[in-house]
């Protein structure tokens, strides 16, 4: 079939509207009608260089839609069902599934960097040439055909937007506090980026009964989105140090988060939390770089320094579960969403994220 989707075709080069062959899903796949997607700052990454992949690709990670055509061998998925996607599929039975942890599972790394299905070919092509998938997903699209681990059943009254944010930040973000650092009642937290993911990293806190919640970021608007979602204070960096100081009698936060991804402030975080305090780095940072954490300070102050990639998630149990907390009025995520654009307005979308002129935009199809 003919679909319109968004094509990267090198580093550097704006994305570009086209006109794709989409194939229909293979034996395990899944056709879905994509009906939101996230602008999320992942798949700049790729502009950027930052992330190495194989181009021309169709970009987009972060998204939600409905089941049209289901592939051989697929059960627990039914035509119409609405979907999040998860970037991060998992098989269930290598030795990071059965450890319980999914969002490690090694069975899709190799295809999902190749940019291709398991089988190791695209479903997508322009011209009777190859076009790479991302994250497995290549949702910036009409449509998507995917594995089917990446689709996790979503309830049918549940808006596609928050769905798709689902897929993506708030599973990172509240999944760092609830999963990976388990932060309990009480503890201050401290939060390094107001983007998606440190705006449901301060949610994820807030859930878990923080007190205080520190906000860091230098736009306004990410500050005033960071108060709505339950910072106690949302502080610009200049200022932060002496403020969590102060809040903490002089020791530092319970909890750091670095939701950016920049080893100058990964290394901040260290210094923020508090002798044998816990610092989470859930932001990506570009592939190769290198953080410096002295080792005696971890050592003589028994800080703990932890990675959370995905939100150390299982996806097809905290999809659901952030979803019932946002139907039941405990996780705001309607409020993370400030901004909507069509797929052709994409380019505009990623520059109001750089330019700070929105807090997490939405492709809406």
């Amino acid at each position: 079939m003919k679909i319109r989707a968004a094509i990267l075709s090198d580093v550097g080069a704006p994305f570009d509207i086209r006109e794709l062959d989409l194939q229909p899903p293979q034996a395990g796949e899944v056709l879905v009608r994509v009906a939101a997607v996230g602008v999320c700052h992942s798949d700049w990454h790729l502009v950027t260089g930052d992330t190495k992949h194989p181009m021309p690709l169709v970009p987009g990670h972060e998204g939600a839609g409905y089941i049209e055509a289901i592939g051989e061998g697929v059960a627990g998925l039914e035509v119409g069902d609405l979907v999040a996607l998860n970037w991060a599929p998992n098989c269930g039975h290598c030795f990071y599934c059965l450890a319980e942890r999914p969002s490690l599972c090694d069975t899709y790394v190799g295809p999902i960097w190749a940019g291709t299905m398991l089988d190791g070919t695209t479903r997508l092509s322009m011209d009777g040439q190859p076009v790479y998938h991302y994250s497995a997903l290549a949702c910036f699209a009409e449509r998507c055909v995917v594995p089917a681990p990446c689709c996790v059943k979503m309830p049918e009254d549940l808006s596609p937007e928050i769905a798709a944010v689902i897929g993506c930040a708030v599973t990172t973000g509240v999944g760092s506090v609830l999963n990976t650092a388990r932060v309990r009642p009480g503890s201050s937290v401290a939060v390094i980026g107001a983007g998606g993911i440190g705006l449901s990293t301060i949610m994820g806190a807030r859930f878990t009964g923080a007190d205080p919640i520190f906000a860091i970021d230098p736009l306004e608007i990410r500050r005033e989105a960071a108060k709505s979602l339950g910072a106690d204070k949302a502080l610009h960096p200049n200022e932060a140090q002496a403020a969590i100081l102060e809040a903490t009698g002089g020791r530092g936060a319970d909890y750091v988060f670095e939701a950016v991804g920049k080893p100058e402030l990964q290394e901040w975080a260290v210094e923020l939390a508090r002798p044998g305090g816990t610092v989470v780095f859930s932001g990506l940072s570009a592939v190769g770089s290198a953080t410096n954490i002295p080792g005696a300070t971890l050592v003589r102050q028994e800080k703990t320094v932890m990675g959370s990639y995905y939100g150390t998630a299982n996806t097809s149990r905290d999809f659901p579960l952030y979803a019932h907390l946002f139907q039941t009025h405990r996780l705001p995520l309607d409020r993370l969403v400030s901004n909507r654009y069509s797929l052709d307005q994409l380019n505009e979308a990623y520059d109001d994220m750089l330019n700070g002129r929105s807090v997490r935009g939405v492709v809406v199809f």
